[in-house]
């Protein structure tokens, strides 16, 4: 169960930031002792594949914070993210840390499963993300842009924090990516309906 909570953390922070979860899985193998990658994921302790990721990190970070640019990132980014989920999730299933020990061999008989779901995972929270972020933009003439990016971004590197090293938090994302999703729908309702210009019952326009 742990393991699953872990990979489901670590999706959903790429649904945030493509690069967040995946930068600090590689650091945290290479110069820690708090997770050491699965055989097939080693790769991203790589000190090249690292300083690329830390330059696509970089380019995201800024790009995210500039209104009307932010929603050409997020369009990029609807094939980044989930990429990114699928391989988070890969990764952290069979991945050691802190808080989980002996990884179970999920899936095991198909091995493109993790990886299906970890992209859907992280599309979730893109889709949402993406669709809030022009409301809010609209609602604030676009200064909503660096805060709401930086707290995103701040978002992810807590839910990766959580789900190496206590995953049981990773429930609180789940309840708030639930939570932002009912959000949403309802402004979304509102904004479709409108202001309603109904006349009263009793008002007759004259001939």
């Amino acid at each position: 169960m742990l393991e699953l909570l872990t990979a489901t953390g670590l999706a959903l922070a790429a649904g945030l930031n493509a690069w967040i979860p995946l930068v600090l899985l590689g650091a945290l193998d290479r110069f820690t002792g708090l997770v050491e990658l699965p055989p097939a994921w080693a790769w991203l302790a790589n000190e090249w594949v690292l300083l690329i990721l830390v330059v696509l990190l970089v380019v995201e970070f800024l790009a995210d914070k500039v209104p009307g640019l932010d929603t050409v990132n997020d369009v990029v980014q609807t094939v980044v993210r989930p990429t990114s989920g699928g391989i988070a999730f890969g990764s952290g299933l069979g991945a050691t840390t802190t808080a989980v020990t002996d990884p179970a061999e999920f899936f095991a008989s198909a091995q493109w499963v993790p990886i299906a779901v970890g992209v859907v995972l992280a599309l979730a929270v893109h889709l949402l993300k993406a669709g809030a972020r022009p409301i809010l933009n609209a609602a604030t003439a676009g200064v909503a842009a660096p805060i709401a990016s930086t707290a995103e971004d701040a978002g992810s590197v807590l839910i990766v924090v959580a789900a190496i090293l206590a995953p049981i938090l990773v429930l609180l994302a789940i309840a708030a990516v639930v939570a932002a999703a009912i959000w949403l729908v309802r402004r979304r309702r509102r904004r479709k309906a409108g202001p309603r210009g109904d006349r009263p019952s009793g008002d007759r326009v004259s001939d």
